[in-house]
């Protein structure tokens, strides 16, 4: 959540900033219930004022053996006065919440302009895209040989955008979670969290998903509504959520692997094929907890970290920045990695790593103790995938085809296959 003081001192040039998200801030709206919650603050302040004033009069009077009747009349009626300002406050300030909620982190100075992901800007490129001398299949095609990559087995238990993995391929997919998990705690310095797959709505609304994006969320109704997770960025993030965390504790590195659940609302018709777009899929996640002044430090190391995976395995990619349009909700700026898939003949991402700013924090009262003020005060939150699970094991099957139709294993994943080179 954007910081209500900001709006209230320079509200039109956070509606500029919001323009390059193509999110038209309504500064009429929030100017007018802004000016209601200030008259009604005043208004009470004043009641307060009187209320103290008259409680002195009773004393006073009391004292002297004077009727208090008239007194404590105009007593109740400040108080009756009162309980009605402050019901009148309380929807006034639910209404600014709401529509506080609403509005989208503010775009960092250097993301670019841009409407779509066609606008990103190209930052870097790793690897040379894959050649093959024969014509690649895609991983769809590739993965049906002895049913080794199954979606009608899928769609009959379940439905669509559902995958069964069997024997070698089920045993890559869990390789790369774990190498990938090694790797960010060996060499990268994250702790590895478990985290639960469901989470209370008060989590959701910490990282943004609510109360915006509830319908892409699955909802589990019951005695408490819980949701699956779209993604560990909720959990682990919401570790954080009304903390305040020792100056000397910073940055807090998080890994974990989860499965995501997503419903994949508005994406009707996209991606239907294969493992890109599904409902269910999994990732390691990772997630920094930073002092203000380092967050735009930490979102170039955390991008790093995730591009280290790709390195490793061989996989060509490239790293662009998001524009204004094609930013998140809750991003300040987000770095995208795309990794060369043979068989689509195009980059497809793999990541998105973001610096959210204290906008999360806000929301989740994530707080550090800063030692020079010996106050509390937000924290930065940054997160991205290290990586897409299901997205790099296509990447694998695409880039380390043969014509045969086999797949090489790369070889910083053959210790975890048992040392099998070829599946």
């Amino acid at each position: 959540m954007l910081d209500p003081k900001l709006l209230r001192s320079d509200i039109d040039s956070v509606a500029q900033a919001l323009v390059k998200k193509g999110y038209r801030l309504d500064v009429e709206r929030f100017n007018e219930l802004e000016a209601a919650r200030r008259r009604l603050q005043s208004e009470t302040e004043q009641l307060q004022g009187q209320r103290k004033q008259q409680a002195a009069k009773i004393g006073q009077a009391a004292k002297a053996g004077e009727d208090i009747a008239p007194l404590k009349a105009e007593g109740e009626r400040i108080k009756q006065s009162l309980e009605s300002l402050a019901g009148e406050f309380r929807t006034v300030q639910a209404q600014l919440d709401e529509l506080l909620m609403g509005v989208p982190n503010v775009p960092d100075s250097s993301v670019p302009a841009g409407e779509t992901e066609d606008d990103n800007v190209l930052v870097r490129t790793w690897g040379e895209p894959t050649t093959l001398d024969f014509t690649p299949k895609d991983h769809v095609d590739l993965g049906a040989r002895d049913g080794l990559l199954d979606f009608e087995t899928a769609a009959r238990i379940t439905g669509s955008r559902f995958a069964v993995m069997r024997g070698p391929m089920a045993r890559l997919h869990r390789a790369l979670t774990q190498f990938m998990l090694d790797v960010q705690t060996q060499e990268h310095g994250y702790q590895e969290v478990y985290v639960p797959y469901l989470v209370n709505a008060d989590s959701l609304r910490g990282t943004g998903q609510l109360p915006k994006f509830e319908a892409d969320l699955f909802k589990i109704p019951g005695e408490n509504d819980f949701y699956l997770i779209p993604t560990a960025e909720v959990p682990v993030t919401n570790i954080g959520r009304d903390q305040i965390i020792d100056a000397a504790a910073l940055p807090l590195k998080f890994t974990s692997h989860t499965p995501c659940f997503r419903s994949e609302a508005g994406s009707y018709g996209k991606d239907t094929r294969g493992m890109i777009r599904q409902h269910q899929f999994e990732k390691v996640e990772l997630v920094q907890m930073v002092e203000p002044t380092r967050s735009m430090e930490a979102l170039e190391e955390l991008t790093g970290h995730a591009e280290a995976i790709l390195q490793k395995l061989g996989l060509p990619y490239r790293v662009v920045v998001l524009c204004g349009g094609d930013l998140g909700f809750s991003a300040t700026k987000t770095y995208d990695l795309e990794v060369w898939l043979p068989g689509q003949q195009k980059y497809r991402e793999i990541s998105s790593c973001s610096n959210m700013g204290d906008f999360q924090a806000r929301r989740m009262q994530a707080r550090w103790r800063n030692p020079e003020t010996g106050k509390p005060e937000l924290l930065h939150t940054l997160n991205g995938s290290g990586l897409a699970v299901g997205r790099t094991l296509v990447a694998i099957l695409e880039n380390y085809q043969t014509a045969e139709g086999r797949i090489r294993v790369p070889e910083a994943l053959q210790p975890y296959m048992g040392g099998v080179s070829e599946i």
